[in-house]
């Protein structure tokens, strides 16, 4: 029934498609962006946009290595608390102003400051003089240092090894101070920044307008512009796509089998495994579970490759832990937990469970649901009786972080492509709850490892104790490790070039163009 929809849909789209630039791109947001401020951007769809209208001091190149943006270079002092970055001196903003290291001064001491009300305060939590701006008449954090007009100095209180990283992100986009203080709270919808794009409309919950920056300091964009258009539901969304007024879009999972099994079309599907990990994760702090043979006992229950291979038809990678295989520090050593229900009813029985009972909670979710039910069924064969439990999404997250629940269905999105990221917030102590670590996971080892390697300047030593850190959690099994989800789009044959991201503002729409055959 749904194909028919879309099929009537995509006639009518058709029949009264508008004319439009043959060298605009025309893409889909499936909402509208909360903000187009980098000090207040948290939300994927605004990091999308605004990777395109802003620049950093660094940014993330071919496998999500760190590469100069704004920065041409940079130093890192012995100790790993000094970074030295040297600017170019030909970037500008799109009102016109060249850029300096003053106005990476403000940006980032703009995060920190109180009325800002930034959420991504902590990317900056660790330089020098953070926690005093709010006490500072002049509001000047003591670890920003310009030193002349192209060298900014980041001076932090401990080494941190992936801050570099951090400063790839949004909340590191570089704004300009004046523009800031005519539009006050209004300055995202009036976003100046360096990108290959600016900002030329934008009409909430409806379309945003992007044109190409003839005087981008970078490889300059192929096309003219770009204009997304807000679509919330997926079925509008591939009528769009298949009449012709969408030029790519993310692949939804419904459509994936007919997508990939048409020849008109799985030629131009492209894919790329997310920095992301799929578990079900489990209350170490709650009895029977707090005994880590009954958490191998869950792992071993569950038969991840058959679910992977029917219910999400190959649309990811098993885990072998919690680091996705596209990042550095990947441990390719370290084995999946095979299905093994004996196993289970072993190691069940050698901690005294005969029988084991368990609540599965999950956000409300047809999807999710068609994963769980599996799940459910599969833990029956080794003797554990599961109960599926739904509870709408901000319910969810509260029970959870208070340690309300046996076990539970999340995955984790990286913010930053780094190991660190899947292993910090997600299992050190400190991090319990809302912090992260919602498996209430506790091992003082694992907490000193992580702290070693986040002050470790070497990164091939740093990446060793990571895979060390994974191989800990691993056998500790606060998780019971699923898979890792690729991520799908597809295009029109006149566009070259389009390619999905590991994370969402590492794209900045310079490389893709489009071919018509009237061109």
């Amino acid at each position: 029934m749904t194909k028919y929809i879309v099929i009537l849909m995509t006639i009518l789209l058709s029949s009264c498609a508008p004319q439009r630039d043959a060298n605009t791109l025309h893409l889909r947001l499936s909402s509208d962006p909360t903000t187009l401020d980098p000090a207040l951007m948290v939300d994927v769809v605004g990091g999308i946009v605004g990777a395109k209208i802003f620049n950093g001091l660094v940014k993330y190149g071919d496998g999500m290595k760190i590469v100069g943006d704004v920065a041409k270079r940079w130093d890192i002092s012995h100790d790993g608390k000094t970074y030295t970055f040297y600017l170019r001196k030909d970037v500008k903003f799109t009102n016109g102003r060249l850029v300096d290291a003053n106005d990476f001064k403000y940006s980032f001491q703009r995060i920190l400051l109180s009325e800002t009300k930034s959420p991504r305060r902590w990317v900056f939590k660790d330089v020098l003089g953070a926690d005093e701006i709010a006490d500072r008449a002049d509001k000047n954090v003591e670890g920003l240092v310009v030193k002349d007009k192209y060298t900014l100095q980041i001076i932090l209180t401990k080494p941190f090894s992936p801050f570099l990283g951090f400063l790839a992100m949004p909340a590191g986009y570089v704004v300009p101070k004046e523009e800031v203080e005519k539009w006050g709270e209004d300055f995202s919808e009036h976003a100046v920044g360096t990108g290959p794009f600016l900002l030329t409309e934008w009409v909430h919950d409806d379309m945003l307008i992007l044109k190409k920056n003839i005087e981008y300091f970078d490889k300059k964009p192929e096309i003219n512009g770009i204009e997304y258009r807000v679509i919330p539901e997926d079925i509008t969304a591939m009528a769009e796509f298949e009449s012709g007024t969408l030029d790519a879009m993310g692949l939804p999972m419904t459509e994936f089998e007919r997508f990939t099994s048409s020849a008109k079309w799985k030629k131009n599907i492209v894919g790329q495994v997310g920095l992301n990990a799929y578990y079900l994760g489990i209350n170490c702090q709650k009895k029977p579970f707090d005994d880590n043979r009954v958490r191998k006992a869950l792992n071993y229950a569950i038969d991840k490759k058959a679910i992977l291979e029917t219910v999400l038809q190959n649309q990811g990678v098993l885990s072998h832990g919690s680091i996705p295989p596209i990042l550095s520090g990947y441990n390719r050593k370290l084995a999946a937990y095979e299905y093994n229900p004996q196993k289970a009813k072993e190691l069940l029985k050698d901690a005294g469970c005969q029988s084991l009972d368990l609540k599965i909670y999950q956000k409300p979710s047809r999807e999710v649901l068609n994963v769980t039910e599996v799940i459910q069924s599969q833990l029956k064969g080794a003797g554990i009786t599961a109960e599926i439990i739904q509870i709408e999404w901000s319910a969810l997250k509260e029970m959870i972080n208070q340690g309300k629940c046996d076990a539970f269905y999340l995955a984790w999105i990286a913010d930053y492509p780094d190991a660190e990221n899947f292993l910090a917030p997600l299992f050190h102590s400190e991090n319990f709850g809302a912090g992260g670590n919602r498996a209430q996971y506790r091992n003082e080892n694992v907490d000193k490892l992580i702290h070693e390697a986040q002050i470790t300047s070497d990164e091939k030593k740093r990446l060793k104790i990571y895979q060390q850190v994974e191989t800990i959690i691993h056998d500790d099994a606060p998780w019971v490790f699923l898979w890792h989800q690729k991520e799908f789009a597809v295009h029109q044959d006149w566009v070259k070039g389009y390619k999905c991201f590991p994370i969402y503002n590492a794209d900045k729409g310079v490389d893709v163009r489009i071919v018509r055959g009237d061109r």
